[in-house]
Formats: C-alpha cells, sequence, structure tokens
C-alpha cells in the first residue's frame, strides 16, 4: 500500500482511539473548548491541542462552521436537481464544473453514475425563486440538456457527521 502524504508530503501518521474521539467530539460540537476537549478524550490541554492541529495540518479537520438555519434566511425551500448534459463536445463536463462553481445558490453538486449526469443541491427562498433559478441560470448552464426538479416536502434526516469508528 501506497505511503499517504499530507499537504506538505509529510507521512500521514494512522489516526488511533484518541485521534478518532477528537474528531467524534469535534463532529459534535466544533466550538468545545481544548480543556473540555482534552477531558473528554482523556488528555491534558497540552498534547490534545496538538493532536487536534496535527489533524488539522493532515486535512483530517478541514474547517469549523456555524450551522445556519435556512428558515430564518430566506431559503426554506429545498430543491434537488438532476441535470443531464448534452455531450456533443468533449469539454462540456469541464465547462459544467467550471459554470457551476461561480453559483452560490448551488450547495452541492454531484457528477453521478445512472441517467442523468449530475445532481444539484439547492436552496432559494420560494417556489418564485426557483423558477427564476432555473430558468435564468441553470438552463443556460453549459451543455444542459435537460432537467429534472424534486422539491423537499419533509427533511426527514439531515446530517454531515461521518461514522468513526473508535475502537
Amino acid at each position: 500500500m501506497d505511503e499517504v502524504l499530507d499537504a506538505n508530503n509529510r507521512p500521514v501518521k494512522e489516526l488511533d482511539r484518541i485521534d478518532r474521539n477528537i474528531l467524534n467530539e469535534l463532529q459534535q460540537d466544533g466550538r468545545i473548548s481544548n480543556v473540555e476537549l482534552s477531558k473528554r478524550v482523556g488528555l491534558s490541554p497540552t498534547p490534545c491541542l496538538e493532536r487536534v492541529r496535527r489533524l488539522e495540518r493532515q486535512g483530517y479537520i478541514e474547517g469549523y462552521t456555524a450551522i445556519l438555519n435556512p428558515q430564518f434566511l430566506d431559503a426554506s425551500l429545498l430543491v434537488f436537481v438532476e441535470i443531464t448534459l448534452n455531450r456533443g463536445t468533449p469539454d462540456v463536463f469541464d465547462e459544467f464544473n467550471d459554470a457551476v462553481q461561480k453559483l452560490e445558490e448551488i450547495q452541492e453538486c454531484h457528477l453521478v453514475s445512472g441517467d442523468f449526469d449530475y445532481l444539484l443541491k439547492t436552496r432559494v427562498a420560494d417556489m418564485s425563486a426557483y423558477r427564476k433559478l432555473l430558468g435564468e441560470t441553470l438552463l443556460r448552464l453549459p451543455g444542459v440538456n435537460d432537467t429534472r426538479t424534486y422539491v423537499v416536502m419533509e427533511e426527514v434526516k439531515q446530517s454531515n457527521r461521518l461514522v468513526i469508528n473508535t475502537r
């Protein structure tokens, strides 16, 4: 197996139980103090902070963020959109990827296998705002041949947490 390197081309240390516990705790509460985190994982504060910084350097932790309530911020309509591209040119995927990167309304864009090419996730204020996004933006993206829209009626579960084995 090839050696895994971090962003600075240093070997990435395999995660031990304490590293995994740190990651689990930070997923649950990214604002936890280092002192509290160290208590929860059974370390003193200095080695705990050193581990957190190493996990950040190695790319296990990409950042910290606040989870905002879309209901309060005029983004209560959650919509998934299937995109099928016209494959007339070999660069169509790259052109679409570049264009979608510039759209703040698109929260996620995934190239998928199956009957369509991309699955987009967007949040907008209401159906009128979505119709505008679809007609004025999505249908005009490079290579778009067809779209299908799925409006979410109820969010049953939403999580960004990863399952981390702590054994």
